[in-house]
């Protein structure tokens, strides 16, 4: 055999291979056969919770109880536990954990103030300057002091701030820049304003946010009279 023909043999089967084990590694990589954590008990589920969650409803917070309801959360709950009910999650998620607050915003009891409060930490937290500078005199109105406001918008220490609007400004932060939060300050807030507030603050939070959302997709800037009192690029 000539050393050409030796040289283009030698070739060819390596090219082979490499095919081979290419095509095999597509296989395995698109076959499906992916490893799988194996079920586990409910009992060992339930033992793996953190400590604050309530093994009934997977939670913070544990289910309500419905001889505590009115009879338009009475109804809520029904259709939440029903086995026709059209949630994803039942009594256990968001449907579930609102029954703790008041479940109509404009029914809520917290006061304006600190409705205010938790526009201006979401203000804050979204860069939303529209926001902040149309509601700022808003909050100052309602009695919020202009200290709490100048720590929010720098983002200051919460040192010295009272510890129910410091709790409040506390969950907010971490939601928005961790998308967590700790125990500890759940349990904070949660003993300052108690569950119903609590829910309603974040069903707040919320709605602003989705404020946040609309004024930043189309960009909406303030009047030509109107400078903004919130520093943001």
């Amino acid at each position: 055999m000539t050393t050409l023909k030796y040289k283009y043999v030698v070739m060819s089967i390596l090219i082979f291979i490499f095919t081979t084990l290419l095509g095999c590694s597509h296989i395995r990589t698109t076959s499906g056969n992916t490893p799988h954590k194996q079920p586990i008990s409910a009992e060992k589920y339930n033992a793996s919770l953190p400590k604050d969650i309530y093994v009934d409803s997977g939670n913070r917070l544990p289910v309500v109880n419905r001889n505590e309801l009115t009879e338009d959360k009475k109804s809520t709950y029904d259709g939440l536990v029903s086995p026709n009910t059209r949630t994803l999650a039942g009594i256990r998620g968001p449907g579930g954990i609102r029954l703790h607050g008041s479940g109509d915003l404009g029914e809520s009891k917290v006061d304006r103030r600190t409705q205010e409060l938790a526009r201006l930490v979401v203000s804050r937290e979204m860069d939303q300057g529209f926001e902040w500078t149309l509601h700022e005199p808003v909050a100052l109105k309602f009695g919020l002091e202009p200290f709490i406001i100048d720590v929010i918008r720098n983002g200051k220490s919460l040192q010295g701030v009272p510890e129910r609007e410091a709790s409040i400004i506390q969950l907010g932060r971490e939601i928005f820049q961790n998308h967590k939060v700790r125990p500890e300050t759940f349990a904070r807030v949660l003993k300052q304003i108690g569950k119903r507030d609590l829910i309603d603050i974040c069903d707040y939070m919320g709605n602003y946010t989705k404020t946040a959302i609309l004024l930043h997709a189309v960009n909406a800037h303030l009047p030509y009279d109107r400078e903004s009192l919130l520093p943001v690029d």
